[in-house]
């Protein structure tokens, strides 16, 4: 597990961008600045964004956790320092949530990205959790959060929509 003096932020996201992608761009940009200021990338471990996340996070001088799952034969990518290794998605999830100490960050996604998000949403909604930032990076999220928003108003001063990677020095602010 991480050092206790770096706290780590989970970065949520998909294995589909290819380096050329812009969300591989935007992915890379997060974990670089995370990294810059003080904080260990843990992610999923695998390929796309969180490759991007955590080759940002290493260009930086920061460290990297991947969370991978035996149920794939993947190998984690090259960017990632530390592997924990769960035999199931719920452990994965699990691990995930308990590594982002100080926060979490959800990048766009499909439905893998959606529930690890939700699991923490819904965490530290419930009192399962410790209230953390829970930050999703662009537009994509905003239809979601403000839909949710409509059944539990409360539940939107939870997660935070930024614009861009710029905006997580108010989240994340620098530890070093």
């Amino acid at each position: 597990m991480p050092a206790a003096e770096e706290p780590a932020v989970a970065v949520f996201g998909s294995s589909d961008p290819a380096e050329a992608d812009e969300g591989y761009a935007v992915a890379r940009e997060v974990g670089r600045r995370l990294a810059e200021a003080g904080y260990t990338v843990a992610n999923g471990g695998y390929g796309g964004t969180m490759e991007a996340s955590a080759r940002g996070a290493v260009e930086a001088g920061g460290h990297t956790v991947g969370v991978t799952c035996s149920c794939w034969a993947a190998a984690p990518n090259a960017y990632i320092r530390q592997v924990v290794e769960t035999a199931t998605l719920a452990e994965r999830l699990e691990c995930l949530a308990r590594l982002g100490r100080a926060g979490f960050v959800a990048l766009p996604g499909a439905t893998g990205t959606l529930v690890e998000l939700a699991w923490v949403w819904e965490g530290m909604l419930k009192g399962l959790m410790p209230r953390l930032p829970l930050v999703c990076v662009g537009e994509f999220w905003r239809p979601l959060v403000e839909r949710i928003a409509l059944v539990r108003p409360d539940s939107a001063r939870i997660v935070r929509v930024i614009g861009s990677p710029a905006e997580l020095a108010d989240p994340f602010p620098p530890r070093r």
